[in-house]
């Protein structure tokens, strides 16, 4: 059966046909088809609110619907509906097949309207369905953070700057940093999806229509909050998309973070964790290895997902007002971006679930360093020494240890007091690594307590 009118929409103005080579350089149907539910929602809003303005009849309302609704079934039961059809884009293809199936009538549905707000709605209309998706792949990773934050609220482990050891730690505290960052994720997308939710349809192709039509009617309709101001602006924004592919870029960037760290954590020389066999692969040359490819795909996807955010900002830098044929371009990129944070939040997911934390080594490591001489500086503090001083003071302990091969546990009190006499016995206390820890028992620290209240605030967010 032919689904399709190989005769462009545009055609009547045209003496010859396209050549060959433009239709395959202009066609964007073999990437927008993905748009396909969304333009046919967009066109049945459309007319019902032509019908609803009087300006076809219900009639021809009704029986457009059905006809969309028919192509609807056609796409969803045919694998190969768009390999038959020869239009340049998802909106002529439907159009085409509708006028094919209920003649003339189907020619009145582009009444008022134009591809140009047209598409603006179709991918509106695709990424608020995308977002609220993302929103829910993040909210469950975020979730598995939120869990293992609670399993190891106090287990003890080295902090970091710079890569070099620094203060002692919960793992738990680690966990809820990632959930911060999660959150503010998932809080971008839930204003960007505020900001596009302006309707662009019935802006025509630049300048508006002269139809009477009822825009307040298919907002409605299409669930849309607002109706767009300008119908330049309406048909030539994409600000939506590019802040879309912004918010993809800094999530997995944050992922990458993460990532890094479980290298570097997996590796012979750290040793905190244990990756499951089921997640990691293996070397076609070297028996042994056992290798994270998860966290390295995951930070090796970031300069894709950074290249797509800075495709959109090249293409949009230079377009004057209202619609250019440039933002063909924008769609196979918010589409690659989509279903690659897609399945990096699912594996992601999947990978955190399947590692075990090397609790003891993580313990020996924090305790066998100078991760507490932040702590002996705030006890000479706490006993009125100048922090400066103090700093000064461990400063020269640290140094004197190193030289001997010594820790802080190592040393007599007679030593301690060698460098400075406001030293007591109660130094050695004070000392521990789970007093250190225990210390930092402000708000947003790492004290176990903090952590648990930390997750308690963090499982009161549901998304």
């Amino acid at each position: 059966m032919s689904q399709a009118n190989d005769k462009k929409l545009w055609s009547g103005r045209f003496s010859e046909s396209t050549a060959e080579l433009l239709d395959r350089f202009n066609s964007s149907l073999n990437f927008d088809k993905r748009l396909y539910k969304h333009d046919i929602k967009g066109s049945i809003a459309h007319a019902e609110m032509l019908a609803h303005s009087a300006i076809i009849g219900k009639e021809e309302s009704e029986e457009i619907i059905r006809g969309l609704n028919k192509i609807f079934e056609e796409i969803e039961g045919d694998d190969e509906w768009f390999e038959r059809n020869k239009n340049e884009d998802i909106h002529s293809a439907i159009e085409a097949r509708l006028i094919n199936l209920i003649g003339d009538v189907g020619k009145k549905l582009h009444t008022g309207r134009s591809r140009n707000d047209q598409v603006a709605t179709d991918i509106k209309l695709f990424l608020k369905d995308e977002i609220n998706e993302l929103i829910r792949l993040i909210g469950e990773l975020r979730y598995t953070f939120i869990y293992l934050a609670k399993t190891h609220y106090a287990t003890v482990m080295p902090g970091y700057t710079h890569l070099q050891q620094a203060m002692p730690i919960t793992l738990g505290h680690y966990f809820m940093s990632y959930e911060q960052k999660l959150l503010r994720d998932i809080e971008r997308f839930e204003q960007t999806l505020h900001r596009m939710d302006v309707l662009p349809l019935g802006s025509g192709a630049l300048a508006g229509t002269g139809f009477d039509i009822d825009r307040e009617f298919t907002a409605k309709v299409l669930g849309f909050k607002k109706i767009t101001e300008n119908s330049l602006d309406a048909v030539s924004d994409r600000d939506f998309l590019a802040e879309c592919l912004f918010n993809i870029s800094l999530l997995n960037i944050h992922l990458s973070q993460f990532s890094e760290e479980m290298i570097i954590w997996n590796t012979e020389e750290f040793k905190f964790i244990t990756i499951s066999d089921a997640y990691s692969t293996g070397s076609s040359m070297m028996p042994q290895k056992k290798n994270p490819d998860i966290p390295e795909l995951i930070r090796g996807k970031t300069g894709r997902l950074t290249g797509n955010l800075m495709a959109i900002l090249t293409i949009l830098k230079g377009l004057p007002q209202a619609y250019n044929k440039d933002l063909q371009e924008d769609k196979e990129i918010l589409f690659d971006s989509l279903d690659n944070i897609k399945i990096v939040l699912l594996i992601a997911n999947e990978f955190l679930q399947n590692i075990d934390f090397n609790r003891k080594k993580m313990y020996e490591v924090a305790s066998n360093g100078f991760l507490n001489a932040t702590d002996v500086a705030d006890y000479l503090t706490k006993k009125g020494v100048p922090f400066r001083i103090a700093h000064e003071v461990v400063g020269n302990i640290v140094a004197y240890c190193i030289e001997r091969k010594r820790l802080f546990t190592d040393l007599s009190i007679s030593e301690w007091n060698s460098f400075h006499k406001l030293f007591g016995d109660d130094i050695m206390d004070k000392i521990k690594i789970e007093s250190c820890v225990e210390a930092k028992n402000v708000y947003g620290g790492t004290a176990p307590n903090q952590v648990l209240s930390a997750i308690a605030r963090a499982e009161e967010k549901n998304f």
